[in-house]
């Protein structure tokens, strides 16, 4: 998987662009150059990497990277956006009150317990609040999130709010007009919903992300 060098690429490239390079005669990068740095095959050894990295500054606030957990071989996979300050304090996912809508969810309208899926974020460093998160550093760390897509190999992936819709497809349009909808890809299907943390401040939306649980509950 050559998803960490692209990331490191990208990176490159927006800090130039952030320089106001407009055009740029950086050499491509090459395997040719040096020997390949494939991301590990098992989750075990992924996190471990992970827990070790300082591609980007979110490594130097962090107190704990803030992995993914569940079922190694869940059907179900559930993609939120950044770790929270408890989130970071723990390394677990999904706590507090967010974590525990998200388990209602899982448990009351799947029909599944939160042990039969698996858990992660787009981002594995929790940033502060003074901390504006990037495109460089989601580049940087996508490449984590898409192995553990593929070690898990979940045939429905649920994005959990507009930040990881937006950056596990590339496809920018508002979630308010995705949400709900069955996407089809070669080897999952992929479902936008609104992020629980989003539900606690807009309590409104909880039928529409009823409606969403119920669509994935008939792939189910």
């Amino acid at each position: 998987m050559k998803n960490l060098h692209n990331a490191l690429r990208l990176k490159q490239l927006y800090q130039l662009k952030d320089l106001g390079y407009k055009y740029t005669n950086i050499k491509p990068f090459s395997y040719a150059d040096q020997n390949p740095l494939e991301l590990p095959n098992s989750l075990k050894t992924l996190k471990e990497q992970a827990k070790n990295c300082h591609l980007c500054s979110l490594s130097k606030s962090r107190t704990n990277v803030v992995f993914g957990e569940g079922n190694e071989k869940a059907t179900v996979m559930f993609i939120g956006d950044v770790p929270l300050a408890m989130e970071d304090n723990t390394g677990q996912p999904f706590l507090g009150r967010g974590g525990e809508m998200l388990t209602a969810m899982i448990e009351k309208v799947l029909g599944l317990s939160r042990s039969d899926v698996y858990v992660t974020n787009l981002l594995k460093c929790h940033p502060l609040n003074t901390q504006e998160v990037h495109e460089t550093q989601v580049h940087t760390c996508k490449a984590y999130l898409f192995k553990e897509m593929e070690l898990i190999q979940a045939k429905i992936v649920v994005t959990l709010g507009e930040k990881a819709y937006h950056y596990v497809t590339n496809d920018f349009t508002d979630l308010k007009e995705v949400r709900g909808t069955i996407i089809q890809n070669n080897s999952y299907v992929l479902v936008p919903t609104y992020h629980p943390n989003f539900l606690l401040k807009n309590p409104s939306l909880k039928k529409e992300v009823f409606m969403d649980l119920q669509k994935i509950k008939e792939l189910l």
